[in-house]
């Protein structure tokens, strides 16, 4: 009797929020999985409990304030990340994603009391993990960049000995570059064509907020005030090649200790072959024996 109760309750429900979608014109999920691709540029494919929260979270974000220097930080790091949203929609998202962890407490709570803090402290970490996702994003993306960057600097060193053109040597330099920078580069190109060159260059630096980054801005912005800057960026170019080997001694570093994970089983591995043979052997014997 109470299954049959507790299935007519959920079919009731079921048929009451379908016939109150139809009546309010609310988009099924196929057609918010689709909207929130493309809103989205990241490459992921939205999930069906993103579309769910996404509604939620725009209704949310018309009630989230915040000063200007925040929003203006955020919108920029959203944008180089390569998020459409805006700074309260992104923040909104987060505090939904959160709550909705936060509401299986309920039945935490009639079921197991004691594991409602832990579901508390877990709705706690999803927060932080997602509104930490577009920084987080922005310096996978700012670690791809400054890879290239040395390669980068010393094209532009050849460069400068026969032209003084930066927009050809950027647009000459984005064929071979790779997707992440090449995509830059194309942001950074269209902006120098539709505006002043020193200004471009000066929003370009401010995307990634990158001390290697800001250094050739800075070079390429010497370069159209008719500086000489042949010899800045042979310094530039010196100075990143050192980076470059820090960062690579600094992964090499890294490799010992896995390494030894994997030395240390092969031991084990060859220990047990001797003893499995030296015991199969005495064995043997002993069964000769009698």
């Amino acid at each position: 009797m109470a299954i049959a109760i507790l299935l007519f309750g959920a079919l009731l429900a079921a048929g009451l929020f379908f016939i109150a979608a139809d009546f309010l014109r609310l988009p099924s999920f196929a057609a918010e999985k689709a909207m929130l691709a493309a809103v989205k540029r990241t490459g992921a494919k939205p999930k069906s409990t993103d579309a769910l929260l996404q509604n939620n979270a725009v209704r949310l974000s018309r009630y989230i304030r915040m000063d200007e220097y925040k929003r203006s930080r955020m919108r920029n790091t959203l944008s180089a990340a390569g998020f459409t949203m805006t700074p309260e929609l992104f923040t909104a998202s987060a505090i939904a994603k959160a709550a909705a962890v936060a509401l299986s407490v309920i039945p935490s709570l009639i079921i197991l009391p004691l594991l409602s803090p832990i579901i508390l402290f877990l709705a706690v970490l999803v927060y932080f993990k997602e509104i930490r996702k577009a920084e987080e994003a922005l310096s996978a993306k700012r670690n791809k960049i400054e890879q290239e960057l040395p390669r980068f600097v010393a094209t532009i060193t050849q460069e400068l000995k026969s032209s003084r053109d930066v927009l050809s040597i950027l647009e000459n330099f984005k064929k071979n570059a790779g997707e992440d920078f090449s995509a830059e580069l194309d942001i950074l190109t269209a902006d120098m064509r539709s505006s002043s060159y020193e200004a471009a260059l000066t929003r370009f630096e401010a995307r990634f907020n990158s001390p290697m980054l800001s250094d050739i801005s800075r070079g390429l912005i010497g370069v159209l005030r008719g500086d000489d800057g042949g010899m800045y960026f042979q310094m530039l170019s010196h100075d990143m090649k050192q980076l470059e080997l820090q960062r690579l001694k600094a992964q090499a570093m890294k490799i010992p200790p896995k390494i030894r994970v994997f030395s240390f089983l092969m031991l084990m591995c060859f220990l047990l072959t001797y003893m499995s043979i030296i015991a199969y052997e005495i064995i043997a014997s002993l069964g000769g024996m009698f």
